[in-house]
């Protein structure tokens, strides 16, 4: 048994979610190596590296061992939506015990079982990360009303758009997996029109992306991001590359010392009587000027005694 201490370099598991158009696979497919399971066929139009679109759970698990087994394939596995890979989850369940749908099974057991087996899932995309694969799930988004226990009315807020009836017991489990949770959505704002100003239009439209939790979404990060940003990979991309690096603190100049050459004593002596015949010559020059009197006379004076 060993304590060591200290940051351990790993592979990232990433989640994006966010509207539909907004541009979540793009942004997935720049990262290293990234092989996609596209699971809704959306990137049908894209020049991405991909494996079959799987019909079912287990192929979908098959694929996930094979990239488990091909690491020099893949650096990174997208999973292209997670939403749509949670619908394969719940008809393999249905399917093994014979039900109709989710609800047939009575007292919630239904919603049980998916939890234990989207569980499975996210441990099973875990082992990737262990082999040093970057793991990255998108997904939809939907707004939902919501209303805090402590506080009264409801608004609305973003949230992964998992099943409808499954998504309190998935939802959590995907939040929890991730070591970044990004939410990305179009930045508009409403600008009053009208000589009134009674009426509003929205503007902008810029894409961005938050990665720390809000009232109106859920994000999080563990590496110290910007709480709004730009939706672009190189805003992660030394995170998830692991190229940062750390700047070097500079070097302390030592002072440069500058060595004097020595002063003989001979010289030293001169000096010295030099600097007090001044001051005396000075303090006899204010005292003349005080007596009203020769500095001449009052020189020749001092001389005497």
């Amino acid at each position: 048994m060993e304590i060591t201490r200290g940051k351990i370099q790993k592979a990232k598991k990433v989640v994006i979610y966010g509207p539909e158009g907004i541009g979540k696979s793009t942004f997935a497919a720049r990262f290293p190596g990234a092989v996609f399971i596209d699971t809704e066929g959306s990137t049908n139009d894209m020049d991405v590296a991909r494996l079959p679109r799987p019909t079912s759970w287990n192929m979908l698990f098959d694929e996930i061992e094979y990239i488990k087994t091909h690491t020099d394939e893949c650096r990174t596995l997208v999973i292209d939506t997670v939403d749509w890979a949670e619908l394969l989850c719940v008809e393999h369940i249905c399917a093994v015990h014979n039900k109709k749908g989710i609800e047939d099974f009575g007292y919630g057991n239904g919603y049980v079982y998916t939890k234990e087996e989207f569980g499975r899932f996210l441990n099973k995309l875990s082992d990737l990360i262990e082999a040093g694969i970057n793991v990255v799930l998108t997904a939809h988004a939907q707004l939902r009303k919501f209303e805090q226990p402590d506080e009264l009315g409801a608004y609305d807020r973003w949230e992964l758009k998992l099943g409808k009836k499954t998504q309190s017991q998935t939802s959590p489990l995907v939040k929890e997996w991730a070591d970044m949770l990004l939410f990305a959505n179009y930045k508009t704002f409403s600008v009053a029109v009208g000589k009134d100003g009674k009426k509003h239009k929205g503007q902008g439209g810029k894409r961005t992306m938050y990665t720390q939790h809000h009232p109106c979404w859920d994000a999080k990060n563990r590496f110290g991001l910007p709480e709004e940003c730009e939706f672009d990979y190189s805003v992660i991309a030394e995170i998830i590359e692991g190229t940062k690096k750390s700047v070097p603190a500079p070097k302390e100049e030592k002072p440069i010392e500058i060595q004097k050459p020595p002063v003989k004593d001979d010289d030293f002596m001169k000096k010295l009587i030099s600097i007090r015949a001044s001051r005396l010559k000075n303090r006899l020059n204010q005292r003349a000027r005080k007596w009203r009197i020769p500095y001449s006379i009052l020189q020749s004076i001092f001389q005497k005694h």
